[in-house]
Parts: C-alpha cells; sequence; structure tokens
C-alpha cells in the first residue's frame, strides 16, 4: 500500500511504543488495546508505508516532536514491528535541555531513548562542543563517544580550531551519576598535544557541587617561598561542605588550613582557619575566623563575628583578610526589631595586630593605652515614639556597657539613657525646622582608672546633660527645561552647659575617634560614643549646593563652619583647638559624565587657610580605559591624645597616602590592571606597595598573572613580594592561584 507525495502536518497520540502514528491508524476496525499515550508533532513532505513490512518512510523536511525532543531529517525510515527509527542527511536532534546534535545518520529504538548516531557534532546546554564518528546510548541513558572531541571554546571559519579541546578513544557520559569519563586522552591547545593520560574525569556541566580534589593553587610569597595549595572539596550535603586546604611551601613546610560553610534553614555558619609551626622561630602560629547569623523568629536576630591570629605578622606573611588591619575586632550580637522599638545585647574582644602603633608611641606602649579591651556586655535599647498631629514625637535610648582591660585590670561599668523631643516644621513659605531637645544621664562606676596626670580613681560618677538644638533651613529651587539647581543655606544652633565631663574620673572608651568634617558639624552631638558629652553652645552655618541635569549630570558642594560661644568647650579641645571659630569642613562631588566621578572632603584652617584634612577619590575614563585615584591628607596634631590616654588610634599623626590605579581592556580578551599605594609623608618608605594583573578570559580558558610588592612599616616585619599565575580551563578547572 502507498501514498502519493503529498505535503501535511498531524497532531495525534501514539500508543505503545510507536514514535511515528500514522493518521491512517483511526481506520482500523479493531480497537487498540489501552496503553499509555504520548503525544507526538509529525510533518513530512511525503509518506509511503508499506503494508507488508509495517515500515514507513518520510522523507522531505521531516520534523517529529515527542515528549520535549525534537527530530528532524531529510528522509526517516520507521519500523512498527520493531519500534526502530533510521533517519538519514542532514539530522538534527534539538533535546528538552538546549542540547542539540547534528548527524549524518542515526538509528534509534525505544522511543527514541537509545540507539546510535553517525558523524556528530553536538552543542550543549552550556554551549560547550562535542563531535565523535559514533554517538551509543543505552538503556540506562549513559552516552558513549567513539573518537570523541570536547571543548568549550567557540569556533568559526576564520578560526575553526578551538583555543583548546580534549581528543579521547572513548568518552562515557554517565548519566546516573553526571560523570563523564574519558579514556586515552590528549588535551589539545591549538591543536597541539600539550598532555596524555590514560584515564580522566570530571563531573558533566549539569553539576554544581562534587565531593573530589579542587585544581592546586601555586604561589611564591616573599615568606612562604614557592607553595603548593591543595584543595579537596567534601559536598557533606546541598546546604554544608568542607574544604581541606593544606598548602606545602618550600621555606616554611606545610600550613594547615580548611574552611567549613553550612546554610541553615534561617542562617549561615561560615567558619576558616589555618596553622604552621614557624621553621626560623619554632613557634605555633595561627588565625580563626569564624562568622554566621540567624533568624530566630520574625523579632530575633542572633549572630557573630570572630577573627583571631596568633601574632602581628601571620595575616600579612600568609596573605590572608585582613592583613592590612591595626586591629582585629570580634563581635557576638543578640538583635531585636519590632515596630518602633530596637534592642541588642553584645560582646566585643580586640586583638592588635600592628607594631606600627608601637613603633609610633614606643614610649606608651606599655601602658594601659594599648592594653587590650573587653566590652561585656553592651546593652543597647532605643524606642522611637509615633508623631502626634503637629509631627513632634520621642526618641528613647537605653546603654549600658562594661570594658574591663587585661593589662591593668582596669574596669569601667556605665548606664546611660538620654531622651529626647523632636519637632520637624515645614513653614508656608518653604522653610524647614526641626527642633530637638535631650537630656543625657549617666553613671559610671570606675575601678582603677590612671587619668593623664597618673592619678588613680576608684568610685561612682554621675552626670546630667541637658541639651537643645534648632535647625533651619531654606531650598531655593531653579529649574530648566534640562537642568535643576537648588540653594539651600543651612542654620544650626545648640544650647547646652558648658564642661561637666569629668575627664580625671571618666576614661574616654569609646569616644576617642574624634574628627570634625562635613558629616558631623551639623549634628547635636558630634561624638560617637557616650563617654564625651558635646558641651558648649554653638552655631553653625553653610549651605548646600547641588545641580541635576541629563546633560550636565550631578553636582553638589556643601560648606559650613561652627562659632562656639565658649573657647573651651570639649569637642574643639579634643581636636587640639581653642578658638571661638572651628575650621571651615565641606565636601565636592561632580558626576558630569558617566565616565566620570569625582568626590572631594576638605578640612581647611581658619586663621591660614591651610588644608587639615583632604580626602579625593576620582574615576576616569569609561570601561575600556579608566583610572582611580585617592589621595588622603591629614596635618598632624602636636597631643593627638585629646582628652585621654585611652586610645586605640593613631589617625590624628601627620599622614599623607597616595592610591592610585588603572584598568584597560586590550581587546575582547586581554584586560591588564596596574595599582601603586604611595606614603608621602617626609621620612617615610615611599612606596608602601604596588602591583599588577595580566588577565586573559574568554569563554573556554581563563589566564591570570598576578605580581605584588609591598614595603613595610612595622619593625618587626620585613619587606615581601607575592608572585602567583592562574591557568584555567573552564568547565574542567585550573592550575594556579586561589
Amino acid at each position: 500500500m502507498s501514498f502519493k507525495p503529498f505535503k501535511y502536518a498531524l497532531l495525534a497520540a501514539g500508543f505503545g511504543s510507536a514514535a511515528l502514528l500514522p493518521f491512517w491508524s483511526f481506520a482500523e476496525s479493531a480497537p487498540a488495546p489501552k496503553r499509555e499515550r504520548t503525544e507526538i508533532h509529525f510533518s513530512a513532505d511525503q509518506v509511503e508505508e508499506n503494508s507488508e513490512t509495517k515500515v514507513i518512510t518520510a522523507t522531505g523536511n521531516v520534523n517529529i516532536v515527542r515528549e520535549g525532543t525534537t527530530l528532524k531529517a531529510d528522509k526517516i525510515t520507521y519500523d512498527r514491528k520493531n519500534d526502530k527509527i533510521t533517519a538519514d542527511g542532514h539530522v538534527n536532534i534539538i533535546q528538552p535541555d538546549g542540547t542539540t546534535v547534528f548527524a549524518d545518520s542515526a538509528e534509534l529504538e525505544d522511543k527514541m531513548s537509545k540507539g546510535a548516531i553517525h558523524e556528530v557534532k553536538m552543542i550543549l546546554a552550556d554551549e560547550s562542543r562535542v563531535a565523535a564518528r559514533r554517538i551509543k546510548q543505552s538503556e540506562n541513558k549513559n552516552k558513549y563517544f567513539f573518537y570523541g572531541v570536547y571543548s568549550p571554546c567557540d569556533v568559526c571559519e576564520d578560526n575553526p580550531s578551538p583555543l583548546w579541546q580534549i581528543k579521547a578513544r572513548k568518552i562515557t557520559h554517565d548519566a546516573a551519576n553526571k560523570d563523564v569519563y574519558y579514556q586515552d586522552a590528549f588535551i589539545q591547545i591549538k591543536d597541539i598535544p600539550v598532555f596524555y593520560t590514560p584515564f580522566m574525569s570530571h563531573p558533566d556541566p549539569t553539576v554544581k557541587r562534587r565531593s573530589g580534589f579542587l585544581p592546586p593553587s601555586m604561589r611564591s610569597t616573599s615568606y612562604l617561598g614557592s607553595s603548593l595549595e591543595l584543595r579537596y572539596f567534601w559536598n557533606i550535603s546541598d546546604h554544608e561542605d568542607l574544604l581541606f586546604s593544606p598548602l606545602l611551601s618550600a621555606d616554611q613546610g606545610v600550613v594547615w588550613g580548611g574552611r567549613y560553610r553550612k546554610m541553615l534553614y534561617n542562617g549561615e555558619l561560615n567558619l576558616s582557619g589555618s596553622y604552621m609551626k614557624d621553621k626560623d622561630t619554632d613557634e605555633n602560629r595561627y588565625g580563626i575566623f569564624a562568622n554566621g547569623r540567624y533568624e530566630i523568629n520574625d523579632l530575633w536576630l542572633g549572630s557573630f563575628d570572630i577573627n583571631y591570629a596568633s601574632d602581628s605578622s601571620y595575616l600579612k606573611d600568609l596573605s590572608l583578610p585582613g592583613k592590612t588591619e591595626t586591629w582585629l575586632t570580634s563581635h557576638a550580637a543578640l538583635e531585636r526589631f519590632e515596630n518602633r522599638d530596637y534592642a541588642a545585647v553584645e560582646a566585643y574582644s580586640y586583638k592588635l595586630v600592628s607594631y606600627s602603633l608601637k613603633e609610633y608611641h614606643a614610649s606608651e606602649f606599655e601602658k594601659r593605652d594599648y592594653s587590650k579591651p573587653y566590652i561585656l556586655p553592651l546593652i543597647t535599647y532605643e524606642h522611637i515614639g509615633e508623631a502626634n498631629s503637629y509631627g513632634a514625637y520621642f526618641k528613647n535610648t537605653v546603654s549600658t556597657a562594661s570594658v574591663y582591660r587585661e593589662r591593668d585590670e582596669t574596669k569601667t561599668q556605665r548606664a546611660t539613657m538620654i531622651n529626647s523631643w523632636n519637632l520637624p516644621y515645614t513653614s508656608p513659605y518653604g522653610e524647614k525646622y526641626k527642633f530637638v531637645a535631650s537630656v543625657k544621664s549617666d553613671v559610671y562606676y570606675i575601678d582603677k582608672y590612671v587619668n593623664d596626670y597618673d592619678n588613680s580613681y576608684t568610685g561612682a560618677v554621675g552626670r546630667v546633660f541637658p541639651q537643645a538644638g534648632l535647625e533651619w533651613r531654606l531650598p531655593f529651587v531653579k529649574a530648566t527645561e534640562s537642568s535643576r539647581q537648588i540653594i539651600e543655606p543651612i542654620i544650626v544652633a545648640v544650647a547646652a552647659p558648658n564642661g561637666g565631663n569629668k575627664i580625671n574620673k571618666i576614661p574616654n572608651e569609646d569616644s576617642l575617634n574624634a574628627q570634625l568634617d562635613d558629616t558631623n558639624i551639623l549634628n547635636l552631638d558630634r561624638y560617637n560614643g557616650y563617654d564625651r558629652n558635646d558641651t558648649g553652645s554653638r552655631i553653625s552655618y553653610g549651605f548646600n549646593w547641588s545641580s541635576y541635569g541629563n546633560i550636565i549630570g550631578r553636582t553638589s558642594m556643601f560648606i559650613a563652619q561652627s562659632y562656639y560661644f565658649d573657647e573651651d568647650e570639649s569637642f574643639s579641645q579634643s581636636l587640639g583647638d581653642n578658638s571661638h571659630f572651628s575650621d571651615y569642613v565641606g565636601r565636592v562631588y561632580a558626576s558630569p559624565a558617566s565616565y566620570l566621578d569625582f568626590n572631594y572632603r576638605f578640612r581647611i584652617d581658619r586663621t591660614d587657610y591651610s588644608l587639615k584634612y583632604n580626602e579625593i577619590n576620582a574615576k576616569i575614563g569609561p570601561n575600556v580605559l579608566s583610572a582611580y585615584i585617592a589621595f588622603t591628607s591629614i596635618k598632624g596634631r602636636k597631643d593627638d591624645r585629646a582628652d585621654s590616654g585611652l586610645y586605640f588610634f593613631d589617625d590624628y599623626r601627620e599622614r599623607k597616602e597616595l592610591y592610585t590605579s588603572i584598568q584597560a581592556k586590550i581587546s575582547r580578551d586581554w584586560r591588564i590592571t596596574a595599582y601603586n599605594r604611595q606614603d608621602l609623608t617626609k621620612g617615610s618608605v615611599g612606596s608602601l606597595e604596588h602591583g599588577g594583573k595580566i588577565i586573559y578570559e574568554d569563554e573556554c580558558f581563563k589566564l591570570v598573572f598576578d605580581i605584588h610588592k609591598y614595603n613595610s612599616t612595622d619593625p618587626d616585619y620585613e619587606d615581601g613580594y607575592e608572585y602567583s599565575a592562574t591557568f584555567l580551563l573552564k568547565t574542567l578547572g585550573g592550575i594556579g592561584s586561589n
């Protein structure tokens, strides 16, 4: 039985294991037994059936869609008795995951779930490519590629050879375990064999996590010498893993390291650390780092952050995160968030890991100045009341803290309450007012506090400090079709009593880093802690100017100054200033185009207009070629201890530092970066750190050369370097630095 050529399209239900269902099957006199039905889309230019052999032949633009798989060919022969399909000529199979197969011919059976394909080229779902003389798929869906080639690299007419590829006599894809195995395999770079292995394997592209060895990491540093880091990844579960990473170094032996991570239902946990025995000093050296958070319920959140190193040079020697820090801080907290209320119970611990402090304050180092503090507990409660019909609201803060210093056993216990009333108001003329009245009450118990005059004090101290402030603003707006300008004069008046800080009895633990700048000059309280009150009455004045537009971009400027009614008010004293007028502070920001971003902050001396504080951050250029510049200059002070000898920081000694970096995209695949961090202070070491990277990256390959050189300001730490190279074959892994 045969049919003349005709063009048709058919949507039908398949019976049994039939891969094709011709429309004439509905005309059979006897009903077919009830079987599993599969929907099939089928079209062709011509169909013929041999009634004796039950073989259907379809030719011309044959297209079959079944269970998400599409089969196209010039000719398809279907053996209905044996459920076999033979496809010839421009065979194209598109699978549900996006994998596309191109072949000369194919023999398929059992609903197209197994069979063989000849002279095959495949594009996988991740854009990787596979070619083989023959592919065979078994009943368990394992695929076997004979004389196969694998590469994730793009090819084109101008560049028909991929950057790298794997050629193997046999490639096996284990569908159940999602592994790919190679037998008699060569890794080729531009058709040049560079590595042979009789056997190798890796997870298939669908696997995101798998236990096993990761590519090793190689680098060379001044402390470790040449080193090789071996890494074994243990995928404990979908939400938990462990990385074991011993580092084998030529100069220091083995550095044992590892990392543990776990995602919790309402949080996360991260632990990492390393240990070594220094060959030169025979000392045990280690670092421990951990952090985590857990949402106990809708109201409570717990968190911790632990950072500890055995000595000041450990982080730098091993190039670990935090190597430039002066102090390592450990912190734990239990917080509650509910509507207008916030509560927290916290604990802090500090570890000094920079001897630059010791070098600068050598005479003071053995005193309590550098005695390591413990803060346990620090309790805070804040409540903001609802606004009344006039917009007024109350804000209440309660804080308690207990500080202990282990060297001299100094103890400080504090309880503070701040009650404030706030009233914002906007007049019919556009004037903006904000009135604040507050009362701060403190109770301290001090044990063995030694003040600046070497007098010791033990006992209880109380303070009550009232304060009131009024802020006035009047924005003037000028708008055009393409831009908008805003000029806003600002006046802030603060009334408060002078004196009463009792610096001879109350140590300064949390208000050390006093600095007058554009962020706090208009604040009611310019200290960042509770131990010092911002005493004295003053008036601050300045203005904001900003401009916005599609053509001109965004530009803004702010400048302000304060007038003190009392010369001996506490905050200016802490800055080493004794005048009615403060210095000028301000900032300038400009971003006229996407390739320019400029930010400048300053503090100018009120008398000679010299720069006491100078900070510039600028990004210039598009992504193809861009530069970043950061400059910081701080004028030193004769007495940087402020009103207390208890301070952690050396931020107020003279400092001039310039950081520059450049990034250039040479081509689509090549990038270069370089940087330099320079100490410009008189008598300094000059360049603190410099280095750069050369990066090549395309869709299948990444190569990174990384060079860093640094000069140390620590007397116990030598200058050093770090060289590393990364070679990565994407989808397979690589070797090099991590």
